[in-house]
């Protein structure tokens, strides 16, 4: 899941303005490991430390993907220096990148809060010629070396299938991330088109929260007050929505467990273990799994790559994934992300990206 909502985009935008040059990795090459010229910080052994920044610390699944960065690192032959958490503040956020830089990192990890502000921290690091893999969420603007992250359309798509599946008519609500992140538009546009063409039976009730817990809980809170008769529920995040939503539906008597008369039929993102328990207990029903260990393990991979000159092009991995490209011109690892329902959360190579 990203971050927050940039308050201060004017001010972060400003700062970016006096910071623009070439970055050095260009998105083309192989999807396999293959020599090339990378520029700023490329075409050397892949050493020297490595700047990992975090959007929040809040959430299970970024302390999910905080955990496994060092063993990543590790496996990866990596220098990763202690990771840095911005506090869900995107302007904090480009601060961070900027002393992470000041410290003469050779490369650049960075969970993007905002996919425009993080275009100011992004020209920071070209500037320096210090490569940078965006992991989660990609830029509108700036480049960076790859982009590691799920097919958030397809999250928005399979939460859709789901419900429509489930439910034959009705209003189902979506809890949406925040829509200045490119992850909160992919989910939020990818649901809405399917319901649409898929399903035109359901009505379709939005809330954006921002993946902000206290607003989800008072906005469903809201919602529910005047509409009772709500079917079902998407949840974008279960990191941030999972417990508000649960606790907002027992205050009305409406956590009715599956197979259950009333019961709401809720399908979630995220993947860890309390959306896991919740799925065995029959509160929720499913969830769309982020794999967090594979964005920790490619982050890294990436950012060696990058650092020794290799280049990738569109097409499909050696790790059960697509590269494609966006459209800006970067680059973007599209991993797996299983749907987990009641039939396979037991199956322990959906685990990978829980912690301990």
């Amino acid at each position: 899941m990203p971050g927050r909502t940039v308050r201060k985009r004017n001010r972060i935008r400003m700062i970016g303005l006096a910071l623009s040059t070439s970055l050095a990795l260009a998105a083309c090459g192989s999807t396999q490991d293959s020599a090339g010229s990378a520029g700023g910080g490329g075409g050397g052994d892949g050493t020297g430390k490595v700047g990992v920044i975090l959007p929040l610390l809040t959430s299970p699944f970024w302390q999910s993907y905080n955990d496994y960065v060092p063993k990543m690192a590790k496996s990866e032959d990596v220098d990763a220096m202690k990771t840095v958490n911005s506090n869900s503040d995107p302007s904090q956020q480009i601060t961070d990148i900027n002393n992470t830089l000041n410290q003469g990192v050779k490369g650049l990890v960075v969970a993007p809060l905002d996919s425009a502000a993080i275009e100011a921290g992004l020209d920071q690091a070209e500037r320096k010629g210090v490569p940078v893999v965006a992991v989660d969420v990609a830029p509108d603007q700036g480049k960076v070396a790859m982009v590691v992250r799920a097919n958030n359309v397809s999250y928005g798509e399979k939460a859709c299938r789901y419900l429509g599946e489930q439910i034959p008519s009705g209003k189902v609500v979506q809890i949406m991330g925040d829509l200045a992140s490119v992850n909160g538009r992919d989910r939020s546009e990818a649901f809405r088109a399917c319901v649409k063409q898929n399903f035109p039976k359901l009505q379709v009730l939005e809330i954006p929260a921002k993946w902000e817990s206290d607003t989800a809980a008072a906005k469903l809170d809201t919602l529910l007050n005047a509409n009772p008769d709500v079917k079902g529920i998407y949840m974008q995040a279960g990191g941030v929505y999972l417990a508000p939503t649960l606790q907002t539906l027992k205050s009305k008597g409406l956590l009715k467990k599956a197979g259950q008369a009333g019961h709401i039929t809720i399908v979630s993102n995220d993947g860890i273990p309390q959306e896991y328990d919740a799925i065995r207990k029959g509160e929720i029903d499913a969830t769309v799994s982020q794999p967090a260990d594979l964005y920790a393990k490619y982050g890294m991979y990436y950012i060696k790559a990058a650092m020794q000159g290799k280049t990738f092009k569109p097409g499909p991995t050696d790790h059960d994934s697509t590269i494609v490209e966006l459209p800006g011109g970067n680059l973007e690892d599209q991993l797996p992300a299983p749907l987990v329902t009641k039939e396979n959360v037991d199956d322990p190579e959906l685990w990978g990206n829980t912690v301990g």
